[in-house]
Order: C-alpha cells, then sequence, then structure tokens
C-alpha cells in the first residue's frame, strides 16, 4: 500500500527512510537515443586537417564513441560507476567542443544531432545539433546519480548520514553546474529544450539536495545529543533551503511540470524543519526562563504544521507521522509554558509576527565541480590545435612575459639600489674593519694576488741572481771567441815572420775586421747592461721596504683595523656594532628572499601551460586569461612587500651607521686606510717596473747568448779554414825553398797552385795535416786574398759576417766541397745548467731569434727603463 501511494505522488523519484522516519528524494536519469560520432568527426578532420591527423586520433574517437554507447544503455546497478562514467563523457564533451565545431553550417560538424527525453515528462524531448544539449543532459544525469548514491546510503548510521549528505552536496553541484555553464547555451539560437535542463528546474534541484544534505547533518546532530540551540539553527536553515526549492515549485514553468505530490513533500519538509527549529529554540529559551517568547516559538510552529496538514491530501504516511509526533510534542511543551506563565512569571507573550527571524546555521553547500570536470589534463585529441588556440595562447604567453620581465628588473633595480647605499655608507667593510677582518678593493686585492703569484719582492733576488750568472756566461763566451781570433792571429804573426815576404797570406787583423766589430759591439752591449743591472739591483735596496708589505699573507693584514674609542661614557659602542650588524644581516636575508622569488616567477613560467585548460574552455579567453595571471599576484606582492621592507631598512641602516660613524671616527680610519691602499698600490707600480727591467734583462742576455755562441761558432770555422791554408802555404813554401817544383815558378799567381803539382810530388808530412779533416789531400787552392783593386766577379756576395772566402775558383771548375763544420761547442756548461733559465731542470727553447736584439754601443739606457 505504501508503494502504491509513493509511485502515485512521486512517479519519477525513490525514496527512503531514515531512523526518523524522513523520506528523501532522488532524481532519475534523462534517456537519450543512440548517436555515432565517429564518422562525422573523423570525416571533419580529414577534411580540416588531413588523413594523417584522422588516421592519429582514431583511438579517441573509438573512445568516444564507446563512452558515448554506454550512457545509452540501462544505468549501471552501481549509481558510482554510473557517476564515473557519466563524468569522463563530460570531458570527452568538453574536448570535443573545443575542436569540434558542431553547427548546421556547412563548415560544421552538421551531421550529429543530440536527442534527450525529460526526466520528468518522457513524452517531452528536445533535439539539437548544439553540444550544449548533450552537457547539460549529461550534467543532469550526473546529478542524478548523486541524488541516487546518497538514497542508497544506510541513514540509521552516523557514518552513513556523513556519505549520504556528501552525495547530496554534489548533486547539488552538479545541478548547479548546469544552470550557470550550460542551461542558457543549451537555448541559445535552437528550438526550446526541455524543462528539465532550464535555470529554473535545475535551480529549484540544487536547492532541494542542499536541503537534504543539511536534513542529514540535522539528523547527525540529533543523534550526537546536541545542544537545542544548535539544533534548532540547522533546523532552521534546513527550513530555509526547503522554502527556496518550494517557492521555485509554485511558479511557473515548474508548478505545471511536476505532479502535486512533489510540492506537497517539499511543502510539509518546509513546514516540519521551520516547526523542528521552534520546538528546539523554544527549549533553549526555556532553559534561560524566557517564557513569553518560548510560548510565542511554539504557538508560531504549530501554526506552521496546522496550515501544512490542510494541504497534505496524499502525502507519504511517514512525514504525516512525523508531523502529527511534532505537534504533539509542540502541544506538550506550550501547555507547560502557559501554565508556568500564568503561574510564575506572568510575562506579556508577544505576537509571532512581533518575533524576529529564527537563527539559522548552514553546515553544507554545493560541491564545486570545477576539479572533478576539468578537462585540461585529458590527452584525448591533444594534436588537434585550433588556430583561435594557437593565437590565445601565443596572447598569454606574452602577457606571462610582460610579467616576469617587469617583477625581474623590479628585484634587479632593488639589489643595485642596496649595493649603491652600502658602498656610499662605506658598509659592510667599516663593520668589518671592527672585527679585525679588513678588506680591499676587488681590483686591488687581484693585482696583489697577481703580484704573489709571480713570486713577489722576495722573489726578485733569485732573479737578480740570473742577472748576474746570466751575464757571467756571456762574458765567458766573448771571452773565448776574441782567444780563439787572438790565437790565430798569433800563429799568423809567426809564420809571417818566419818565412817573411814569401808568406803572402792576408793578414788575420784584415780578415777579421767585421767579426771583431761584432765582438766589441757585444763588449759594449755587456757593459752597458752591467750598468743597468747596477741600476736594478740599486732600485731593489732603495724600494724594498716598500715593497715588502706586498709579501703579507694575507694581503688584508696590512690594512689598518677600526679601533673602538679609547674613551667611552656610556660603553655603547657594542651595542651600537651589533644592531647595525643585525640590519646588516637582515638586508642580506632581503637579498636571498628576492633571488628566491625571482627563481620562483621563472619556474612558475616553466610549468605555465594553459594550452590544455584553452582547449577545453567553451568561455570568454578573457575571464580564463584574468584567472590564470591572478597565480603571480602573490608573488608580485611579496616583491613589492620585499622592496618596501628594504627600504625602511636601509633608512634605519643609514641612521644607525651616522651613529657608528660619530662614535668611531670613522673619518680618521677611512684616511688611514685609503693611505694604506696607496701605499699597496705604489708598491705594486714599483714592483711591476723592477719586474718590468728584469724580465727585459733576462731576455737581453738568453739571445745575446745565442748571438755570441753564432759568432763563435764562426769564429771556430774561420780558424779552422786558416789552420788548413796554413799547412798549405807552408808546403808550398817548403817546395820553392827546396827547388822541387820548377814549374811553380812560371804559374801567373804570386804562389803555385796546388792542382799543378806533379805525379812525383810527395804528399805533406802527417804531422801538418789535421786530424779531423776527412780528406787525406788538400783541396785545389785558389789565390788566397783578392787584391783590393780588383773587384769580385759578377753574381759572388762577401758574406756580412766571417772572413772572406779563402780560395776563389775559377768559371771552369766546379765549386769544392765545403769543409764539414765542426759540431758547435757549447760555450759554458752552466748555459744549461744554470738555476735561470729552467729551475724544475728543463731547458727551454729561446723564446725568440731576433736580428740586432742588443742596442748598438752608442745607445744609453740598456735594457734598463728609467
Amino acid at each position: 500500500k505504501k508503494q502504491k501511494e509513493r509511485s502515485k505522488w512521486i512517479p519519477q523519484s525513490a525514496m527512503a527512510s531514515s531512523a526518523l522516519s524522513n523520506l528523501m528524494l532522488a532524481i532519475h536519469e534523462k534517456k537519450t537515443s543512440s548517436l555515432d560520432l565517429y564518422r562525422p568527426l573523423r570525416n571533419y578532420v580529414t577534411f580540416t586537417y588531413s588523413e594523417r591527423e584522422a588516421q592519429l586520433i582514431e583511438d579517441d574517437l573509438e573512445t568516444l564513441k564507446q563512452l558515448r554507447s554506454d550512457v545509452e544503455r540501462v544505468p549501471d546497478p552501481s549509481p558510482s560507476a554510473r557517476r564515473d562514467l557519466l563524468i569522463s563523457y563530460y570531458k570527452a564533451l568538453c574536448l570535443v567542443e573545443t575542436r569540434f565545431p558542431i553547427s548546421p553550417d556547412q563548415h560544421h560538424v552538421n551531421a550529429v544531432s543530440f536527442l534527450w527525453y525529460d526526466a520528468f515528462k518522457q513524452k517531452q524531448k528536445a533535439t539539437q545539433q548544439n553540444i550544449h544539449l548533450e552537457k547539460a543532459a549529461v550534467l543532469f544525469n550526473l546529478g542524478a546519480s548523486y541524488s541516487q548514491i546518497a538514497l542508497g546510503c544506510d541513514r540509521t548510521t552516523v557514518e552513513g548520514r556523513r556519505q549520504a549528505s556528501h552525495a547530496f552536496i554534489g548533486a547539488a553541484g552538479a545541478f548547479a553546474w548546469v544552470r550557470d555553464n550550460e542551461s542558457v547555451k543549451a537555448m541559445i539560437g535552437q528550438s526550446s529544450t526541455t524543462v528539465d535542463v532550464r535555470v529554473e528546474c535545475v535551480g529549484m534541484l540544487e536547492r532541494l539536495m542542499v536541503a537534504q544534505a543539511q536534513e542529514c547533518v540535522f539528523e547527525n546532530t540529533i543523534a550526537k545529543g546536541s545542544t537545542p540551540g544548535v539544533s534548532a539553527k540547522i533546523a532552521s536553515q534546513a527550513g530555509i533551503y526547503y522554502e527556496e526549492a518550494l517557492a521555485a515549485l509554485i511558479v511557473s514553468p515548474l508548478k505545471d511540470h511536476f505532479e502535486k505530490g512533489w510540492i506537497s513533500h517539499v511543502q510539509m519538509k518546509a513546514a516540519l524543519f521551520y516547526s523542528e527549529a521552534c520546538y528546539r529554540y523554544g527549549m533553549e529559551l526555556h532553559e534561560k526562563e524566557e517564557i513569553a517568547e518560548e510560548i510565542a516559538r511554539l504557538k508560531s510552529g504549530a501554526s506552521r504544521l496546522a496550515e501544512a496538514k490542510k494541504s497534505s491530501r496524499g502525502a507519504p504516511a511517514q512525514l504525516v507521522e512525523a508531523m502529527n509526533k511534532l505537534v504533539a510534542n509542540i502541544n506538550c511543551n506550550l501547555d507547560r509554558a502557559v501554565k508556568e506563565n500564568d503561574r510564575v512569571y506572568l510575562m506579556r507573550v508577544p505576537s509571532p509576527a512581533s518575533l524576529s527571524p529564527l537563527p539559522t546555521f548552514s553546515m553544507v553547500k554545493p560541491m564545486n565541480m570545477t576539479e572533478i570536470l576539468d578537462a585540461s589534463k585529458e590527452k584525448m585529441f591533444a594534436i588537434l590545435v585550433p588556430d583561435n588556440s594557437a593565437k590565445a595562447l601565443s596572447r598569454y604567453t606574452e602577457m606571462v612575459d610582460d610579467v616576469i620581465r617587469t617583477q625581474a628588473e623590479r628585484l634587479q633595480q632593488a639589489s643595485e639600489l642596496t649595493r649603491v647605499r652600502l658602498k656610499e655608507m662605506d658598509l659592510p667593510d667599516s663593520i668589518l674593519a671592527v672585527d679585525g677582518n679588513s678588506t680591499l678593493p676587488t681590483d686591488l686585492k687581484d693585482d696583489v694576488e697577481a703580484v704573489q703569484i709571480s713570486g713577489g719582492p722576495a722573489g726578485l733576488e733569485g732573479e737578480l741572481q740570473q742577472l748576474r750568472d746570466l751575464k757571467r756566461v756571456n762574458q765567458e763566451l766573448l771571452v773565448q771567441t776574441e782567444e780563439l781570433l787572438q790565437k790565430e792571429a798569433t800563429e799568423d804573426a809567426q809564420f809571417r815572420s818566419q818565412f817573411g815576404t814569401r808568406w803572402t797570406r792576408p793578414q788575420s787583423s784584415t780578415l777579421t775586421k767585421n767579426l771583431q766589430d761584432r765582438l766589441n759591439r757585444f763588449a759594449a752591449n755587456l757593459k752597458q747592461a752591467g750598468e743597468s743591472d747596477v741600476k736594478i739591483e740599486r732600485s731593489v735596496r732603495e724600494n724594498s721596504a716598500l715593497m715588502s708589505i706586498l709579501d703579507r699573507r694575507p694581503i688584508e693584514a696590512a690594512v689598518p683595523t677600526l679601533a673602538k674609542p679609547m674613551m667611552s661614557l656610556d660603553a655603547t659602542e657594542d651595542a651600537i656594532v651589533g644592531n647595525l650588524k643585525q640590519s646588516l644581516r637582515q638586508l642580506e636575508n632581503l637579498g636571498a628572499q628576492r633571488a628566491g622569488l625571482e627563481d620562483m616567477l621563472k619556474e612558475m613560467k616553466r610549468k605555465d601551460d594553459i594550452l590544455p585548460k584553452l582547449m577545453t574552455s567553451t568561455g570568454s579567453y578573457e575571464d580564463m586569461f584574468r584567472k590564470e595571471m591572478s597565480k603571480y599576484d602573490h608573488i608580485c606582492q611579496d616583491i613589492s612587500q620585499n622592496i618596501e621592507v628594504q627600504e625602511q631598512l636601509l633608512m634605519q641602516i643609514q641612521a644607525q651607521n651616522e651613529e657608528f660613524s660619530t662614535l668611531f671616527n670613522l673619518e680618521d680610519y677611512k684616511a688611514s686606510r685609503e693611505k694604506c691602499y696607496k701605499q699597496i698600490q705604489a708598491a705594486i707600480s714599483k714592483y711591476r717596473e723592477i719586474k718590468e727591467n728584469v724580465n727585459e734583462g733576462l731576455k737581453f742576455y738568453v739571445t745575446l747568448q745565442d748571438a755570441i755562441t753564432n759568432v763563435k761558432q764562426q769564429c771556430g770555422d774561420f780558424v779552422m779554414t786558416r789552420s788548413i791554408q796554413c799547412r798549405e802555404m807552408i808546403e808550398d813554401v817548403q817546395r820553392q825553398m827546396s827547388g822541387l817544383s820548377f814549374q811553380d815558378h812560371r804559374s801567373s799567381g804570386p804562389y803555385p797552385s796546388v792542382h799543378q803539382r806533379t805525379a812525383s810530388s810527395s804528399p805533406p808530412p802527417p804531422e801538418t795535416q789535421n786530424p779531423s779533416h776527412p780528406h787525406p789531400h788538400p783541396h785545389p787552392q785558389a789565390p788566397y786574398y783578392m787584391p783590393a783593386e780588383q773587384q769580385p766577379r759578377p753574381g759572388y756576395t762577401i758574406p756580412p759576417y766571417g772572413p772572406p772566402p779563402p780560395y776563389h775558383t775559377p768559371h771552369s771548375q766546379a765549386p769544392p766541397q765545403p769543409y764539414p763544420p765542426q759540431a758547435p761547442q757549447q760555450p759554458y756548461p752552466s748555459w744549461q745548467q744554470g738555476p735561470y733559465y729552467d729551475p724544475q731542470g728543463q731547458q727551454p727553447r729561446p723564446p725568440y731569434t731576433a736580428q740586432n736584439p742588443y742596442p748598438p754601443p752608442h745607445q744609453d739606457g740598456g735594457y734598463y727603463r728609467q
């Protein structure tokens, strides 16, 4: 019989009774017809994009087709599974909406029509080529599935009532989403849609679901034994929600769309909870001995129930029973209160119209469906990016870049301002000086480190010793070379004295003039270099005290410290220094915070990808941009706050620094520190000057040693050639004196030629031969010298260094093979082993070969720079 009555007044709803025999309402889903989305959408992609894109999205189209097919079938026995299916399909529809324009337009997807039946009057239906009808219907069914989940909860337990309340607010959130986002769009440019998805209906259902969620909270409140005052507030709010739903039900277009049972149910629930609130509030008033207002509240509740009974025809027995029970409780308390007032309090009972509204306390609100229905993380149809979405993304990226650039500039300006202000106040250098941690300017410190790395003033003595050693080596090489020439000249003079006019070869002094001139120039260079060495050594001695500061390690130890005042009246210097240090630490923390804020901005930009949201957005891009850009607001506010705090802190530091400067006589300290800086700079300049002169001297001696060694080799070759000539001439002279070669007296030259000897001529004595010469017989010899008046043959040039050629080769003869030169002799053992070339034991190659690397003797200064 009860089931018959229920189906009679709410054929489209399901109900369940709670422990308090209170009925709840649930909504049936809308019905639809089968629809193929695969083929029309694929054709659109092929036409608009390409066949390749159509093939790439075939899996997504199959998924969409399967979701639509599941929605068409009879609901799953599990309401929660049905809820998840509807959420997935709605997200897919959001992706379809931004990529596939569905409308009657010939360039759009015009082969798709959505058909849905009204949930409360199934004979009514709507057919549209509008995806918003599909989305509104799916969201309506989502709200219905939430209501069915709530109705299936066991509301005889506290946890069951809590779950039911949560499901009802989920249903309220779904209906509210339809009202705010889809109802109006489902009617734009199309024929009228069904009433169930219109704004008035889904708004009423949202209020109804919230009312039932509040009712579940009230039931738990009673079960937990809450105070009458709390229970009254929750019941009063539940009654208000029911009254809001009733207000929508009793006007067009809903008053004729729903059966009378709906109106009766909601009307009785509104009356029940209003009266329940009066009953509970009266109990609290009774405890406060406010009997007059208690009587008025109870009368108001009883009057409301009596009025509701008049329209309770066809109402479920459970509601009628609950109403009768509440009437009995109200009357019982009312009789008691009236008697107490008549006998004890004698208060005037106010009229119900004069009473203030009952206090309320809302414990529920519609669920926020933004995250639940957010499709921006879905990957379906991701490869399809319409042109308008790409342009919107580009514009948003420019907006983000502008914010990042502006804020980064503000941060950099703040950091630069801090640096400049602190430099003006000579901070933190002056504070560090108090603790004995003086600092040098960066460029000056770098210069000092470069000096110390190169050896510093302490290393100059070793380099001076290198100069001395190199000079000694060059002098010894020069002496050895001169001795070679002198020895040859002495031997030539002896033979000339012995043989007289028969000794006709040129004198040594004539042939060695060029070599001797070069040796004289080398000697003059060495003398002048020695004078420069003396000047360098004197400069090192005279400036050793000045340069000694550069050997201090660390160099900051040479900088004066900022001493505390000799006398202090109140001994506040420690507090002043401490406060200034604390302020500087705070300023440093602000700088670190700015660096962190800049990194946060860059990281936010890196992760800020709104393309998925653009692809699922159906509203205004401007609204989305404002919402998305708002996430940068808190960082911008933090940056502004950081800069503001820094400005205040800098003003505080300036005041503290003025006090610190006065107490510690900072001006005198700055003067002494600047004097120290200038002393260090002067020492560096003098060291560099001396170092450059020393390096130039080392380079000069190395180059000169190479030049002397070369001349020595030439002198050796000359002496060797003259020795061979000497032996040959002795042989000729001896033959002349013994009369063994009378034919030689008829020769045209003053001396017989060796190549005209007869076969009977005997070879020279073995003791006269050069043992190092590889030929057993002397070469054919030309005349020993060319007379001064005789010009050289064309094409022959006399070498600029070394002796003239020892012989002349006629044109008719091939030139003789040159005498093999001896291996060059090292001029001095220390040239290889001396410490001034390679302290590590490796012999470097000469840094360069220079022609005339030394100044002529008539120039002043050598390599020393005045």
